[in-house]
């Protein structure tokens, strides 16, 4: 399952309900104390309610109400799930789905007690007819005289099946949107919110500022990252032993049964067995991992720098783990300020390290800062602007295009003075691919610019479906510096913006590649050199000659005998890898007549 939005109600000070929306990669982005945490927080309390959990003075101070709510709403759902024991269906067979198609759970926290209690609810468009609006919640007897009793002529075994019969002998449903509750212990249905748990992502948090001790804190958390991705990966082979455990005991206790039966019947007719396997979330209290080191100094006592380094070199061999594996274990990381106590270069392996992660299949990455220089290297697409114009109201949540201007504002991003140039392209690959390309070419030509560290250029990602917004509105013209806009071919509608840019007559200019899009500069060696084989390199796409990013993941998931074909988003992340090697002799084969130079001298002429 793939985490699409979570909206909190009543929590902390998140008074009245808030939609927060989640892709890949979401930046959440705002001033202290302004709620940012509190969003990874209601996660962790919502998945786990392991090191966190729902208090007393969590519920808003000010609204006189005990209830708080936590709705996640979730897509990429499973094809198949048990409800009931050794009968498969589906979610949206069970009525369990919302109108547009994805799972909605609601978990209620009642916090008037000293330890809230929680109540889940599963909130989709769900039959209310008379006599069939309640099935979820019968065991198989009382499904049973409920067909029997309307004289159906069915299935009298297996819940789905029954379930079925009972739905499709009514006209009219009567459907509607209703909040079904899934975890009461003395009803049935809590068997849903067991089977349904067992296919939520597993869910790992870092926070900047936990307790200092081995088993707490910035060194024991990412290697209870270990554990969650190690269980989650690990659930086809948990789930086997929990059935195997099932089939075992139930039939102990069968006998058990059947023994009572000749010793007191009319106790045995009261009794049944009933197995309840263990939540996910208990499968990770069972397991901790350390991590010992030299001279027996323990790993509390070294700088907190040191600690979060573990952090780092973590998510760093994630990123490459997660590069190469096949699993379909769902996963989402949370970090909380990633630059705490992080030296820039650090900071910059960890935001690398975070993209590819979140390009990887079945991954999601969750940041919060409010470091102007962090923010700066993240996609504007990823950012969720946190802000409140009143104290003591509740806090607004903005994304899209126009969250740029309050976010400058926000974390003080003001212009460079050093800057002379604005370089646009369409993402952060392609500025990676510029910055590498101009390097190979400088080695060679100092007369050309080397764009790897030069202050008198800035780049700006304009994001793809933003880019005619961010065109349109001359968003950069306050800094009052040229622009030379750089936009990949493959898109037909990218000309206006070119005829846009050209016309300003500020010395600003724009260009489309002659080629369908940048990784078409890249030398099939220097791919080969970086991940072990080479692609054919195309100009242009053509039947039976995909365009580059589709040759390499094919490529990719070949080499390393994975199942399906990486997205082309991805693959262009992984890319930026191979224009790192890229020489001059390379540009200069893949770009004989010379246009990546000559984008590099007119960039060069403002200097």
């Amino acid at each position: 399952m793939r985490l699409v939005a979570v909206t909190l109600e009543n929590f902390r000070a998140y008074r009245e309900p808030r939609r927060i929306e989640f892709s890949d990669l979401t930046t959440i982005i705002g001033r202290n104390d302004i709620g940012k945490s509190s969003i990874l927080e209601a996660l962790e309390i919502f998945f786990n309610g392991d090191s966190l959990k729902m208090e007393q003075t969590d519920a808003n101070v000010r609204s006189g109400l005990t209830e708080v709510r936590i709705t996640a709403e979730f897509a990429d759902l499973p094809a198949e799930i048990t409800l009931d024991a050794g009968a498969m269906t589906t979610l949206a067979d069970e009525y369990l789905l919302a109108g547009n198609g994805n799972l909605i759970i609601q978990r209620v926290y009642d916090c008037s007690k000293k330890s809230p209690s929680c109540e889940s609810f599963i909130l989709a468009r769900h039959p209310s007819a008379a006599g069939v609006g309640d099935l979820l919640e019968l065991k198989e007897k009382e499904l049973q005289d409920r067909v029997r009793g309307l004289g159906l002529q069915g299935p009298l075994k297996g819940n789905p099946a029954m379930r079925r019969t009972l739905w499709q002998a009514v006209g009219d449903l009567q459907l509607a949107d209703r909040a079904i509750p899934v975890s009461k212990p003395k009803e049935d249905s809590k068997r849903i919110w067991e089977q349904v748990e067992l296919h939520l992502p597993m869910f790992a948090l870092f926070q900047s500022d936990r307790a200092s001790k081995d088993s707490d804190g910035e060194v024991q958390n990412p290697l209870k990252g270990a554990i969650a991705a190690a269980i989650a990966e690990a659930q086809d082979e948990i789930e086997a032993i929990q059935e195997k455990v099932r089939r075992r005991s139930v039939e102990i206790a069968n006998l058990t049964h059947k023994a009572l039966q000749t010793i007191d019947p009319k106790l045995a007719g009261t009794l049944s067995p009933k197995f309840t396997p263990p939540s996910a979330s208990k499968w990770s209290g069972l397991f901790s991992l350390g991590m010992d080191t030299d001279d027996n100094i323990p790993l509390n006592k070294r700088g907190s720098g040191v600690r979060r380094l573990i952090l780092v070199a973590f998510f760093k061999a994630e990123a490459e783990r997660k590069m190469r594996s096949s699993s379909k274990a769902n996963l989402i990381y949370a970090i909380e300020e990633p630059e705490t106590s992080q030296h820039p270069a650090n900071q910059r392996i960890l935001i690398e390290s975070f993209k590819e992660i979140a390009g990887a299949a079945n991954c999601q990455v969750i940041l919060t800062t409010h470091s102007p220089g962090l923010a700066a290297d993240l996609p504007v697409e990823s950012v969720r602007f946190v802000s409140s114009s009143d104290p003591l109201g509740t806090p607004s949540i903005q994304q899209g295009a126009d969250v740029f201007g309050p976010v400058a504002e926000a974390l003080g991003l003001i212009p460079d003075s050093r800057v002379k140039v604005l370089v646009c392209v369409e993402g952060p690959t392609d500025v990676e691919a510029l910055r590498h390309l101009s390097r190979a070419l400088h080695e060679a030509d100092p007369e050309i610019p080397s764009l790897i560290d030069d202050p008198r250029c800035a780049f700006v990602p304009l994001g793809g479906s933003a880019l005619k917004h961010w065109v349109a509105e001359n968003y950069l013209k306050n800094m009052n510096c040229p622009e030379i806009h750089i936009y990949d071919n493959d898109v037909a509608s990218y000309g206006a913006q070119v005829e846009e840019v050209n016309a300003r007559g500020n010395g600003s200019w724009a260009t489309l590649t002659a080629k369908h899009e940048i990784e078409c500069y890249l030398h099939p060696e220097a791919i080969r050199e970086e991940f072990g084989f080479p692609i054919d390199v195309v100009d242009h796409p053509e039947e039976g000659r995909p365009a580059v990013p589709q040759a390499f993941g094919a490529a990719f998931s070949a080499h390393n005998n994975l199942d399906g074909v990486m997205r082309p988003g991805t693959s262009k992340t992984y890319l930026t890898r191979a224009f790192r090697r890229m020489t001059a002799a390379q540009v200069q084969a893949r770009d004989p007549d010379g246009e990546v130079a000559g984008w590099l001298r007119r960039i060069g002429d403002h200097f």
